[in-house]
């Protein structure tokens, strides 16, 4: 009777013992898997793709030698920018100063004076000591009748030296 049900429903006796076989095989694969997760969380870790150890020192250390490269270079070319921008305020200063002594046919007083007078919006800050510093050398004002006195150069007010050498004081 067994034999008709199975006919029935279009199956073979081998074919039944074959899918009976198979399905409590496979059923028993997964709680095995799950238990040895419980049981060691490495394995639940080592199938996620994290990196190791190893992998993360290497990381950091080609990290590292990229930056040794690289920083004394970036300190180079920072250094370079500030002392061209100050290479450019004290050509721009001294060309005003002119501009001024040209105009009112006198030197100015101070670096201020350029700015209350229009020639500056403002006097710039030193690139080198992050401050408006500017050491501005006044002597006898040859434009001027009666012998006064006004601004005839305009250094920086730094002790550094630059990297050709010379101090900026002396630019």
């Amino acid at each position: 009777m067994a034999d008709t049900s199975i006919a029935d429903c279009g199956l073979r006796p081998a074919d039944s013992k074959s899918r009976a076989d198979v399905l409590p095989a496979r059923a028993a694969v997964r709680p095995r898997l799950l238990f040895s997760a419980i049981r060691n969380p490495l394995v639940s870790i080592r199938n996620q793709g994290g990196f190791t150890l190893l992998e993360l020192m290497i990381v950091i250390s080609i990290i590292i030698i990229l930056a040794v490269i690289v920083l004394p270079q970036y300190i180079r070319t920072t250094q370079a920018a500030r002392e061209s921008v100050l290479k450019d305020d004290l050509f721009q200063m001294r060309k005003l100063l002119d501009q001024y002594a040209a105009d009112k046919g006198k030197l100015p007083s101070s670096l201020d004076e350029l700015v209350t007078e229009g020639y500056l919006r403002e006097v710039p800050i030193d690139p080198i000591t992050e401050a408006r510093d500017w050491n501005a050398i006044t002597g006898s004002d040859p434009l001027s009748g009666e012998g006064g006195q006004g601004i005839t150069d305009v250094r920086s007010s730094s002790s550094e030296s630059g990297t050709d050498g010379r101090p900026y004081s002396e630019w």
